[in-house]
């Protein structure tokens, strides 16, 4: 029902959009209406009245002149990289050492650097006892050496055997003591 309305309604509206409207209601199909013709309207000049001269007054303004500062344009400035000082025979030489009495930590280690050849050593106490001395070198042409000794004799511990002891349980006999007046067995 409502679409049979709309598109009455759309047949309605497209129907009065094609006929052409006249606003005056002068013409209708076929007539054809010319415009009367006016009268020409008479010729009519007006001159405005000549005022009195004005008085002749002059006005210079003051002579300013300014002119911007024109700054002269950044240098451009050319950053010229500076090569590194190159060292063809690098040398260094470094140490350290920690000794903890407390949690029985204990190491050290040093190294140098000369002619192109690195020699060092390391040392370390171990868990059993023992120290760990590592003692290496390193070139281009040999590579990385190490020689690794250890010194001292490791502490053996020996494990006691476990006492097996089995757990008994107590058996205790709980006593109820009774208030005069109370009772805690039953009911009466």
């Amino acid at each position: 029902m409502i679409a049979q309305t709309l598109f009455v309604l759309a047949l309605i509206l497209s129907a009065v959009v094609a006929i052409p409207i006249d606003p005056y209601g002068l013409s209708a199909p076929g007539l054809t209406y010319a415009a009367p013709k006016l009268l020409a309207a008479p010729a009519i000049s007006y001159a405005a009245p000549k005022l009195l001269a004005a008085p002749a007054i002059s006005y210079a303004a003051p002579a300013i002149s300014y002119a911007p500062k024109v700054l002269a344009a950044p240098v451009a400035v050319a950053k010229v990289a500076v090569a590194e000082p190159y060292d063809p025979n690098p040398q260094y030489s470094f140490s350290y050492g920690v000794t903890d009495h407390h949690t029985g930590d204990s190491k050290q280690q040093e190294e140098t650097l000369v002619n192109g050849v690195v020699h060092g050593s390391y040392s370390l106490a171990e868990p059993d006892g023992t120290i760990r001395k590592v003692t290496y070198t390193a070139d281009k042409i040999n590579g990385f050496n190490a020689v690794v000794e250890k010194k001292g004799v490791a502490a053996v511990a020996i494990a006691k055997p476990a006492l097996a002891v089995a757990a008994v349980p107590a058996i205790t006999k709980i006593g109820y003591a009774s208030a005069p007046g109370l009772s805690l067995g039953g009911y009466h």
